[in-house]
Parts: structure tokens; sequence; C-alpha cells
């Protein structure tokens, strides 16, 4: 009997979620699953794959063959909703905000389609496609309501992402994200740190601040320096011990989000910040409102002020006109910057993007020679810089899932402060995700570190506490199925794939 015929059994219906692309993704799709649970859904067991009464696509149009690997999706669950008559699907996204009723003529099996404005609607669309026997699709032009405001299921006890605005006044070339989520629409402050409170009185001890483009926070309010003030805000919260953002866009990155970062408290010395490209020329083909000097201005600002601050960035090879010289300089900003890790795209068209229908594309075998010369760069510079950490005592906050062989090596795994990868041994002491570890770091790896010697502290803490009374709880219900979302901290680095670099992927 498959869990979808036991559920049924029992009087209860499941879901699934699938995510593709950014944070905001990943956000929406908690929101999603709250409101699924909320409408008396129960989600699905691990490995159901499409065997739930309701599946749900929250796609991503930033990738070029996106639309092809949807389809693909789709088209696996055709037969599986010919043989369970009432299973329904759904899909939102970036994708259904683009290509809206598109998706019912291709895949005609669809029974909701709702967009990036509208994702609260859900579980009425369901019943409406339900009793009226036909394709629902809805796509809002503006936002209905802040999706903060919705019902969550939360992938984490422990750290949680909090929506500070949603939407992009940006205009890069390469990017279709604003025309689909729409101009910067910010919340209230209020409304924002009453949510990271309610979260920490939760057990949540690791929030993090979340933006299209985070620091540009305030140009809704007319309050340019909104962001660095609610940085400083969180920092009076008491049991919040760890406050990150992401991403923020070197236009906007002023000296007093600098100076926030480093006088508060619990505000983590990690900074992501896109750099794109280092060459003048192709940043302005880019329509990215900076220039190397800026870029490297603000990097030494941050070291200057946070002298052990762990930089990241994203950086895009081959965008079309990208000569020899350009990208030279771009492996110039990188011996620079040193950044700790690199998220490396090579560019690929997206259609609707101003930057796919420009001259002088780069040949394919050009963008790749390029692609795996910065990859080689950056492993060098992630291993040197990784080498400094040998011997310095970190805080970790155990994660869960993080580390792929802790079972194998008797190991567990946890974020430093400055969001770097840490596996440890697993000490006598029961330890729980949430909970902090102190460690002396011994051996330095390109992408993780490792603290082979014993623990020195263990502090168990309320958001170990909020792990161990969920997971009971889970133990209780069916089992969850994952959704494929990154852990909170940043996600495994260098992948070997193309994409826009621009935070949405």
């Amino acid at each position: 009997m498959s869990s979808s015929d036991r559920s049924q059994a029992v009087g209860v219906k499941t879901y699934e979620v699938r995510t593709y692309g950014c944070q905001m993704n990943v956000h929406d799709s908690e929101r999603l699953s709250g409101l699924l649970e909320d409408a008396g859904y129960v989600r699905a067991p691990e490995g159901s794959d499409g065997d739930a009464d309701v599946v749900v696509f929250n796609t991503c149009a930033v990738r070029e063959n996106a639309d092809n690997k949807l389809y693909g999706n789709l088209g696996h669950l055709a037969p599986k909703k010919t043989q369970r008559p009432g299973m329904q699907i759904a899909v939102g996204g970036c994708l259904a905000q683009k290509d809206r009723d598109t998706i019912v003529k291709r895949a005609p099996w669809v029974d909701v389609v709702f967009g990036t404005h509208n994702i609260g609607k859900l579980p009425v669309l369901l019943e409406r496609a339900r009793v009226q026997e036909e394709a629902q699709v809805e796509i809002a032009e503006s936002l209905e309501a802040f999706p903060s405001t919705l019902p969550t299921r939360r992938e984490s006890a422990y750290a949680a992402w909090v929506s500070i605005s949603v939407g992009c006044n940006n205009t890069c070339t390469f990017c279709i994200v604003p025309a689909l989520r729409g101009k910067e629409k910010d919340r209230l402050p209020g409304d924002i740190l009453a949510e990271v409170e309610a979260l920490v009185a939760e057990g949540v001890s690791e929030i993090t601040l979340l933006g299209q483009n985070v620091n540009a926070y305030g140009s809704d309010i007319g309050d340019r320096e909104a962001f660095s003030e609610l940085l400083r805000a969180c920092g009076t919260i008491d049991g919040l011990e760890r406050v990150r953002f992401t991403s923020p866009h070197p236009r906007d990155f002023t000296d007093d989000v600098i100076a926030a970062m480093a006088e508060t408290p619990n505000a983590m010395p990690q900074l992501h910040m896109p750099l794109q490209s280092g060459s003048d020329t192709v940043l302005k083909a880019m329509r990215r409102s900076y220039r190397q000097e800026r870029y490297l201005g603000i990097i030494e600002k941050v070291r200057a002020a946070i002298p052990h601050a762990a930089i990241t960035t994203d950086i895009i090879v081959g965008f079309p006109g990208e000569t020899e010289e350009d990208f030279e300089q771009t492996l110039h900003v990188v011996r620079e910057a040193r950044f700790a890790q690199a998220f490396t795209f090579q560019y690929s068209k997206r259609p609707g993007t101003p930057a796919a229908t420009m001259e002088n594309q780069i040949p394919k075998e050009v963008v790749q020679a390029r692609y795996e010369r910065l990859v080689a760069l950056q492993e060098e510079i992630s291993w040197e810089e990784n080498k400094k950490q040998v011997g310095r005592t970190f805080e970790l906050m155990v994660a869960e899932g993080e580390g792929r062989k802790d079972g194998a090596t008797h190991r567990l795994s946890g974020r430093a402060p400055d969001n770097r990868l840490v596996h440890f041994a697993k000490p006598e002491q029961e330890v729980r995700p949430g909970d902090v570890v102190t460690v002396e770091i011994t051996y330095a790896a390109p992408h993780h570190l490792l603290a082979e010697g014993p623990v020195l502290d263990v502090r168990r803490t309320r958001a170990g506490d909020a792990w161990e009374k969920r997971n009971a709880a889970e133990v209780a219900k069916p089992a969850g199925v994952m959704l494929g979302l990154p852990k909170i901290g940043v996600p495994a680095p260098l992948p070997v794939a193309t994409g826009s670099g621009c935070g949405c992927d």
C-alpha cells in the first residue's frame, strides 16, 4: 500500500513540496508547507517520490533549462496521477509567474498554477480545482500579503530565515528576478523584530535576514540607515546568539552597515558580497552600479573593522563581450579579496533578459577554460585561508545533516561564527543540533575544517531543547520528507553548473 493509500485509509491527505532556486524560494516553500499543514495536510514520508495527494513545484526561472526540468518532472508524475484519481499537482514560483497559462497548455494534468505574489492562495486554489474539476491559474501582479504573515513549517528548529523585503529595484542585465518578483517591498522594522522575538521564544538561536537585495532595506520606507538600525536592534534580543544576512549588493553597502556588523555582538563575522565580475567594462554591461575600486574598498573596510571576517562571493564567467583582459581583472580581484569561498557560474542565456540578446556571446569552450582557471585559483586561496584557521578555537553551533560522512567517521558537524563548516570528534556527552561546542581546529581542507581532538566544552542550549522537542514530535507522526533545501549557512562551494551568480541560484 502506498503512503497516499495509507493516508486515505485514515482520512489524512499528504503533500510534498519540491523546491528549486534561491533562498527566497526556500523560505517560500516553508510557507507553502505551513499553509498546507494549516489546511489539514500531512507531509508525505521521505522517499515518496510523488506518491502524495498533493505535489507542489516551487520553481525558479533563473536557469536556462529551468522549464525543461519542470516539464520533465511533470511528465514523470502524469502516469501516477492517472493511476490515482484525486491526486493534485500545483506549480508556483518564478517560472509560474513567467509562463502562466503555458504550463497548463504543455501539461494539462496540472491542477493549479500560482505566482510569487499569491502563495497564500494555494489551499483555496487546490479546493477550487477539486470542486470545479478544472485547472486554476491565478497570477497576482503585485504582492497580496507579505509571506511572513503566512503559516510556516520551518525546516530547522534552531535556525531560521526571516524575510525583511521582497522584490528588487536593480536592473542587472543577466537577471530576470526583478521582473518576476516586482519592485522592492519592505516590511516594517517592528514586524520583523516581532517575528525574530517569536522565533527566539520558540528556541531559535540563529536567524538569517533575507532579501533579494538585503542591504537596500529601507528604500521603500524612506530610511537609508534602516538596515544597520535593524542589525543593531537584533543585537538587543535576549537569547538570539547569531545574526546573518544575505544577499547584499555592493552599491548599497554603506559604512553604517560595516559599523553595525562590527559593534553588534551577535552579528556574525561573515559576509557574502556578490562580485559577478572584476572588470569595469563587464560590470557596466551587467548594469552593476559599482566598479572594481569600489568593491575592493568595501572589502578593505570590512577587514579593517572585522579582521577575522570570512568573505564569500558570486562570480559569473563568460558574460557576453568578456575579453581575456576582462577575465584577468576578475582573477585580480579574487587574488586581492582572498575570498573564503566563491560560488562560480558559467554564463548561460536567460530568456527574457537583456544579456540573452547581446552580441559577442562567448563560445562554450572559452567559457569552460576560463571557469576552470578561476576554480583552480579560488581552490588554492580557499585552502590557504582555511589553513590560517588551524590552531584557532571556535564555538560551533552543532548542525543537522551538514556532514555527509559523519556517521562513518563518528564525527559531528557545526558552523563556526564565520560560517565555516567544521567536522569535530563526537564527544561522550550527548550533543544535539542547536547546542554549542568549543573545539580547536587541527586540519584544513579547501571547503571544511577538522577538529580531531577532544571537544573542549559542550553548552546545552534552548535551541537544542527545541530540536529535541521537535524530533520527539516528528517520531510521533508520519516521517517528513525534506525539500532538498540548503541548510542555514553557505552551501557547498564552487558548483560545477551554470547559473546567474546573482544570488538567485
